[in-house]
């Protein structure tokens, strides 16, 4: 998982529509990685921050959920950038509430904070902090499905639960190795299912018997 903030100047936010910066999901991986240079060069500063799999796994550990660990990996972001005005994406049923949230975690007072569902369709800064976050996850699946099929392995697809080629790639690393890769997450319910029907015998069958 990776999380990005991203800082400019009021006067030249502009600049963001004038170069096509949109929903980071709507792009194609191409024109993220051509606009994530262009963002780059013209921003304050940014900060990216790569959540790993075992970092994820271990939240179970610390009793804190998924939510609540992108919610202290936002409030490092912010407090590294200090933006007097936040615009942020929020992951709460109730914004107001997230934005709350967020403002009695930070070290610092900002002048606003602007919390929106759906912020990355909405504000063109939101939506470029997301195209960094994106090219830098895009950057990091191509590391690792390179590695992987340089040892046989076969893609390992985008590594969403939606992509069919993940799936497979999945299942098929566990049947033969008996575990699952050390990229994976453990706390992720495909790999949890796959691993119960796969290593445990769990079909799902058994609990409609």
């Amino acid at each position: 998982m990776v999380l990005c903030g991203v800082c400019f100047n009021s006067s030249n936010l502009d600049y963001l529509s004038d170069i096509g910066v949109k929903d980071s999901k709507k792009l194609t991986p191409i024109k993220r990685k051509t606009l994530a240079a262009l963002i780059k060069t013209k921003c304050i500063c940014y900060k990216e921050i790569q959540v790993s799999s075992k970092e994820i796994d271990n939240r179970e550990t610390n009793n804190i959920t998924l939510n609540q660990l992108e919610i202290y990996k936002m409030v490092e972001i912010i407090d590294e950038l200090m933006p007097e005005i936040i615009y942020i994406d929020a992951a709460d049923v109730n914004e107001e509430r997230f934005g709350l949230t967020i403002e009695s975690l930070l070290s610092y007072r900002p002048k606003e904070i602007i919390s929106k569902h759906k912020a990355d369709e909405i504000y063109p800064i939101v939506s470029a902090a997301s195209i960094l976050a994106k090219h830098k996850r895009d950057t990091i699946i191509n590391d690792i499905k390179n590695k992987v099929i340089s040892k046989g392995y076969g893609d390992i697809g985008s590594g969403y639960p939606s992509d069919k080629k993940t799936i497979e790639f999945l299942r098929n690393w566990i049947i033969k190795n008996k575990k699952i890769p050390n990229f994976a997450r453990k706390s992720w319910k495909t790999t949890r299912r796959i691993i119960d029907e796969e290593l445990n015998n769990k079909k799902i069958t058994q609990f409609f018997s």
